[in-house]
């Protein structure tokens, strides 16, 4: 089973075995991690699961749609060209984990 390795800004840490079709953001909101809030529910519009992809989680991701590019633009910390994304929109798929940092704040 996949796991999810969710990480603070001040450094702590969650790890959660997840299906590996479970979004980040779902696979926090149903754990109860702090930081990712998913207003919208995972329909991508409202930038409140926004976390930055470690970039050993790089690897086999797909792009970010139009949609979740225009979202980013709305999120309350910093956007990462490189590392922002979407909670709602990646899963861990095949990997065996993926490494996210969750911003400070989402609201």
């Amino acid at each position: 089973m996949p796991s999810i390795t969710y990480i603070q800004s001040d450094g702590t840490h969650t790890t959660l075995d997840v299906d590996p079709r479970t979004s980040v953001m779902r696979a926090a909101v149903n754990a109860g991690v702090p930081g990712i809030v998913g207003e919208c529910g995972g329909q991508a519009m409202c930038a409140t699961c926004h976390v930055y992809v470690r970039p050993e989680s790089f690897e086999g991701l797909p792009a970010p749609s139009e949609d979740e590019e225009e979202m980013l633009d709305c999120t309350a910390a910093p956007r990462d060209p490189r590392r922002s994304r979407l909670g709602c929109q990646i899963a861990c798929g095949d990997r065996e984990a993926l490494v996210v940092d969750v911003p400070a704040g989402q609201v």
